[in-house]
């Protein structure tokens, strides 16, 4: 494995720009400085090979590790989240083979999956204040003096360039008012009868465009960048992600997953924010939204976990975002050798913060409700590094873009004190930021 060291900068857009003209340029995205709680920033491109899923491939998952295993493991290095490896995306309806349902085929924007092998990065660590180049031995010597030259002359205190972005209709809202609320009260009803706890309903909604998706991209992360951001430029379209959520995080053995759950908008002024943030930690309904949630990721943890050890060392603990307060649990566990990553992916997928509880049958009524596909939207991006580490988000707060179509969507989770006019205002509060900014640019 080679290491080559390049100044540090929180600039790390102009970097992704260097690679940009590359195919399949992707970002994981910390945030920072905009938002706290990420610590990596991770830049490839140009795959060494690639994976495609649609909702019907066989076990996808297996065929996830497959691509991985095209690498060779390389030595884990305590500054190094990434030296090699898969980076993509798994979408929703991945989930269905492995909760014992049926496939769901309806189209989508992008394929239900697409993972890269890839056999660089550049890490930009903002805990240490570190840049490093980072590239497997597979990668070509051609590659390696290319990309050299490439981070080695980016100006770093330079601007970003930008293009124009701008849509060509305003978002269209996927339910009325009514129709939301009425499907609320339908899941509600579900709860009554005894067949779930929890389901997260959610809704759509699209714009047509045209223009530069990276400018939209960056539009959305001066005012909502989450720490598990994610800007994917792929063959069949783009993935914008401003997501504030960790799904699984690896390293070796051991593992971290903070669902969240729980939502409060934030408040004009900080003594009323204050008061928003406090009644959230307090609410009966949000800490027992969560705590369903911390029960069922415990579950699935428990499948392939070493016996006695998923714990829970944080509970309703306190998020802030631009737009929302959020409620966050941490729940952790150890990976038995015999089993990897893709494995528990296998197990958990999809998250059970974005299903509802019990997992298969609130999935089976989130099919009969809501009116599309989710498509990566609820599903995971992320990396799995020939390391040993792997970190994954939920795709929430995300937009695809293909063919001049850009889609995102919103919901929350449904208990049985929901409120429906209260659930919808939930939904709109969470994506209001993302689609007035979109639509507000020039």
């Amino acid at each position: 494995m080679q290491i080559v060291s390049l100044p540090y900068s929180i600039n790390t857009a102009v970097a992704f720009q260097a690679i940009a003209d590359l195919p399949a340029p992707v970002w994981l995205d910390s945030g920072r400085p905009l938002a706290s709680g990420g610590r990596y920033d991770i830049i490839s491109a140009d795959p060494l090979n690639t994976l495609t899923l649609q909702a019907d491939s066989a076990e996808p998952f297996v065929q996830l590790d497959d691509l991985l295993c095209e690498l060779s493991p390389q030595d884990s290095d305590a500054q190094l989240p990434f030296c090699g490896g898969v980076i993509g995306y798994a979408g929703y309806e991945l989930g269905m083979q492995g909760n014992y349902l049926p496939f769901d085929r309806r189209p989508t924007d992008l394929p239900a999956g697409f993972f890269g092998l890839y056999g660089w990065a550049l890490i930009v660590d903002h805990q240490l204040g570190a840049t490093h180049l980072v590239f497997h031995p597979a990668c070509t010597r051609v590659q390696v003096r290319d990309l050299i030259a490439r981070f080695t002359a980016v100006r770093w205190q330079t601007e970003v360039r930008r293009d124009d972005f701008r849509l060509l209709s305003p978002f269209a809202h996927e339910f009325s008012t009514d129709e939301y609320r009425a499907r609320i009260r339908r899941v509600l009803d579900y709860i009554r009868a005894g067949d779930i706890y929890q389901a997260n309903f959610t809704q759509r909604f699209s714009a047509t465009y045209e223009g530069d998706l990276f400018a939209a991209y960056l539009a959305l992360r001066a005012r909502a960048a989450g720490p598990f951001s994610a800007y994917l430029a792929l063959p069949q379209g783009s993935l914008l992600s401003m997501s504030p959520e960790r799904f699984i995080r690896a390293d070796g053995s051991s593992l971290q997953t903070e669902p969240i759950k729980g939502t409060a908008p934030r408040a004009a002024t900080p003594e009323e924010d204050a008061r928003a943030a406090l009644a959230l930690q307090q609410s009966a309904k949000d800490r027992a939204e969560n705590l369903m949630i911390v029960d069922l990721l415990r579950n699935d943890f428990g499948k392939l976990c070493r016996r006695g050890s998923v714990r829970v060392p944080q509970l309703f603990q306190l998020a802030s975002f631009a737009n929302v307060h959020h409620l966050v649990s941490v729940i952790t566990g150890e990976l038995p050798e015999e089993y990897g990553y893709t494995d528990l992916l296998a197990a958990c997928f999809p998250g059970g913060s974005i299903t509802g509880a019990p997992k298969r049958r609130a999935m089976e009524i989130i099919r009969a409700l809501e009116l599309s596909p989710r498509g990566v939207y609820c599903g995971s991006i992320g990396y799995i590094s020939s390391c040993g580490r792997a970190d994954t988000n939920i795709a929430i707060r995300t937009f695809t873009a293909s063919q001049g179509r850009i889609t995102c969507a919103a919901g929350g989770g449904i208990v049985a004190d929901s409120d429906p006019a209260a659930e919808h205002e939930e939904c709109l509060n969470k994506v209001r930021l993302l689609l007035e900014t979109l639509e507000e640019c020039p």
